[in-house]
């Protein structure tokens, strides 16, 4: 019989059971569900709600059989439905009587709040954790590229010269801003849900901030209707983690064609590389191609909960199960895809003479041309037609702007003098962007300076 089936006349058909059954999916909340039980025991004890002797029963049941789930001991049933009810089962089955007095002034609605809570806060430092390694592993990188000349685009076209370092630094700043949304979802889910009940608390004198402060919440909530309701600290992260695979999918794209025979500005290592059935010649950055592919599952599982939690009226609602699914399944896809990333990212090969050769074509010093003249006098907009027509000319001839003598430049326009040649070389173009943010060297170690400070202090 159920624990709730005192008011029921027959058992649930068993395929309902199956259908209604959460177990298969929530029994990775075994950890937090006891400690919330554990808490809310002992807070039971000290208020006088159920006598200290049966509390101290509990307590010690409940970490014996969080023992046994650290051992995999514990085989979870289908028809005690969740693992709320698992574990008050098992528990009362080892210590009799005194395990009934365990959910005195408490409701599965406020139970799974708490747990899901719990899960979540400790999915947010994880997430953490692997984004500091994977800025580190920017941070690296950038600092050992600082003088690599590389071009940088806009619409795919090669636009300017930047550096390598400049380029891994705006992927920094983009996983930085990731960090700061995992916090922030951390401090939505750092809110002790246990006394809203199933939605209008209790008539028991439950001391919530003492369960708080057992459990390491900073606050308790203040509805007991949208303290079981709430789930927008899930929507937090999981909109952190949709955000986050998006960097990873940009970052990821840049690798794939970067790796191409067409701009071999890296090589793939072997082993993050896989090969091809029937040509043999092929190296596929499958794993790149993988997380890139996988961002649509987190934007699924993003999608998934919004729709479930967008019609559903106050308090909770059995729709609410479906929260868990897909809440686990964005955690598990981001951190299988941080730490693959991570680990590829740290063993690519970047060409570095191919990149400057890269930087050297495609008129990436022409904006550097404009500019040239404009310190001669010249308006900017008359710079801008000057130097278009001297492409133009350039692109008739299959020459660069540095091939061009002196003559050639002057029948564009007369401003142009011998230092020219000076200052439309890659290095010249990237040394002279000297604003913060700027690709200049010494800016950009200014930003990766920074980023050791925002890690360390971290």
């Amino acid at each position: 019989m159920k624990l709730w089936g005192g008011r029921f006349s027959k058992s649930t058909e068993g395929l309902v059971d199956d259908f209604h059954s959460s177990i298969s999916f929530d029994q990775r909340m075994a950890e937090q569900d006891i400690t919330g039980s554990i808490a809310h025991a002992t807070m039971l004890g000290e208020q006088g709600i159920i006598p200290q002797e049966d509390a101290d029963k509990i307590v010690d049941g409940l970490k014996g059989i969080l023992d046994d789930v650290r051992a995999g001991k514990i085989v979870w049933q289908v028809d005690a439905e969740d693992i709320h009810m698992n574990v008050e089962t098992l528990l009362t089955q080892r210590i009799g009587e005194a395990g009934k007095r365990l959910h005195t002034g408490r409701s599965r609605n406020d139970q799974v709040a708490l747990d899901v809570r719990m899960y979540c806060k400790a999915a947010c430092q994880e997430t953490e954790a692997m984004l500091d390694d994977l800025l580190d592993a920017l941070l690296t990188i950038a600092q050992d590229n600082l003088h690599t000349i590389m071009p940088g685009y806009t619409h795919l076209q090669k636009a300017q010269p930047i550096t390598l370092a400049h380029h891994m630094m705006a992927y920094f700043q983009m996983f930085l801003r990731d960090r700061n949304r995992f916090r922030q979802a951390y401090r939505a889910a750092d809110v002790m849900p246990l006394g809203s009940g199933a939605l209008a608390g209790t008539t028991y004198p439950l001391n919530r901030e003492r369960v708080a402060e057992l459990l390491g919440f900073s606050a308790i909530t203040m509805n007991s209707l949208d303290g079981v309701a709430d789930r927008d600290f899930l929507l937090d992260y999981m909109s952190a983690a949709s955000i986050c695979m998006m960097h990873l999918s940009r970052f990821c794209e840049e690798l794939i064609l970067w790796n191409t025979n067409e701009f071999r500005f890296v090589e793939m290592d072997d082993g993050f590389a896989t090969g091809s059935s029937i040509m043999p010649q092929k190296k596929n950055p499958d794993v790149a191609e993988l997380i890139r592919g996988k961002t649509g599952r987190v934007y699924g599982d993003l999608m998934a909960l919004l729709t479930v939690m967008k019609g559903i009226p106050l308090a909770y609602n059995k729709d609410m199960q479906e929260d868990k699914e897909a809440f686990f399944d964005a955690r598990d896809t981001l951190v299988k895809g941080l730490t693959v990333f991570t680990a590829m990212l740290r063993s690519v090969t970047f060409r570095r003479e191919e990149m400057e050769r890269g930087a050297s074509g495609g008129f990436t010093n022409a904006t550097d041309c404009a500019d040239y003249l404009v310190k001669k006098g010249l308006p900017f907009r008359d710079a801008h037609r000057v130097v278009g027509e001297l492409v133009a000319h350039c692109l008739d001839e299959d020459k660069a702007l540095l091939d061009l003598t002196l003559d050639e430049l002057k029948r564009f326009h007369p401003a142009f003098e011998q230092d020219v040649f000076d200052d439309l070389s890659m290095l010249a173009c990237v040394e002279k962007r000297r604003i913060p943010g700027a690709p200049a060297p010494d800016m950009v170690q200014a930003s990766i300076d920074a980023g050791r400070r925002a890690l360390e202090e971290n």
